[in-house]
């Protein structure tokens, strides 16, 4: 049952933009000289979890010799040569810029922290990322205790709203399957746009899956059509 929706909140690696596949290359720089690899499956079960809690899992994971805190400092020297040149996902300009147009109250609720997030939309993106004035970066907001699959992130987002929606009234876009989870545990309805690769059976509990972003009908959710 689809029902219909007055304010939008978006995920952003991976949905909005193609950084998800800019983290497994950072990732894997990593671990390569210490013979390892960041698998699509590691991958998988950490997508949309915090940084904190991503380095734990592949440190202890793959057994590297070297801290979680390490890890991240690694990673950030990584991110500081990759993310700037990150790039929008086909359909999320049209589709930002067309509730945008419409009045339609939206947000950003990534799990990035902030300093990742400006790392990968100060370069090319900050005219789009400035039409979603809401924003909660899960990494870096006190107020998000915990990451993804938890509904924490999509709560915190939604009470950013001036008129303060009901969790019904919010449509999550999600690419990953904690995402997915945490958008529902919260109450929400949620488009998902998963990874090709990702195993249809884990795509279930998301209200609509879509290949593209290209491919979303607004006025399915009691948005405003596109006018081409």
């Amino acid at each position: 049952m689809v029902k219909p929706v007055t304010h939008v909140l978006f995920d952003m690696d991976g949905l909005l933009l193609n950084t998800e596949d800019l983290y497994t290359v950072a990732f894997q720089n990593i671990l390569s000289p210490y013979g390892k690899e960041y698998t699509f499956d590691l991958k998988l079960k950490l997508m949309g979890t915090q940084s904190q809690e991503t380095a734990r899992a592949i440190v202890s994971e793959l057994k590297l010799p070297m801290s979680p805190e390490e890890f991240i400092i690694e990673s950030k020297k990584q991110f500081e040569v990759l993310f700037p040149d990150s790039s929008l996902m086909p359909g999320a300009k049209r589709l930002i810029e067309h509730l945008h147009k419409k009045g339609i109250p939206m947000g950003l609720a990534t799990s990035s922290s902030e300093e990742s997030y400006h790392l990968k939309v100060h370069k090319h993106h900050q005219e789009i990322f400035s039409l979603l004035p809401f924003k909660t970066f899960g990494s870096s907001d006190p107020n998000v205790k915990k990451g993804k699959p938890h509904p924490d992130i999509f709560i915190v987002a939604a009470s950013k709203f001036p008129d303060h929606p009901k969790p019904e009234q919010c449509l999550v876009f999600e690419d990953a399957v904690n995402g997915v989870k945490a958008a529902k545990a919260a109450g929400m309805q949620v488009v998902m746009v998963p990874d090709p690769r990702v195993d249809k059976s884990l795509t279930e509990e998301a209200t609509l899956v879509l290949q593209s972003l290209e491919h979303f009908k607004p006025e399915i959710f009691g948005l405003p059509p596109f006018e081409d």
